[in-house]
């Protein structure tokens, strides 16, 4: 098995729990303010999604690269495109839920989708500069 093949999983693993770290201290140290409480889903839930995605990009873009490494690209706008119809599926119980603090659970579905988003670009252009 070519390990470094599959080095950006890793890549991706350790930078995703980077982001549950600090997506994690971040509502530790807010803990007490009600804007940050009772969310339709558990910070946990929102980063293994957002993860398992990553996960799921990455193995289909590696994939991809072993058979036609110039399809790499369209193949991760593809597949970024399922991904964000999906969240939007996952997302809608957010937005018609009567919770008050709507806003701020939307804000933080976003950030999480877009740093996500910024770990997959990133480890895409590495695979995509990488043409062995």
């Amino acid at each position: 098995m070519n390990l470094k093949k599959y080095r950006p999983i890793l890549e991706v693993f350790f930078l995703s729990i980077v982001v549950y770290l600090g997506h994690k201290l971040f509502f530790i140290w807010n803990e007490n303010n009600p804007k940050f409480q009772n969310f339709h889903f558990p910070i946990e839930v929102v980063d293994g999604f957002f993860f398992v995605c990553s996960l799921i990009i990455l193995l289909i873009l590696i994939k991809v690269k072993s058979k036609n490494i110039d399809y790499v690209g369209y193949t991760f706008m593809l597949v970024t495109f399922v991904k964000m119809a999906l969240s939007y599926a996952v997302l809608s119980p957010i937005i018609h839920s009567g919770n008050i603090n709507m806003k701020i659970e939307k804000a933080n579905f976003f950030i999480i989708f877009a740093l996500f988003l910024a770990i997959e670009t990133f480890v895409t252009g590495r695979i995509l500069n990488n043409k062995q």
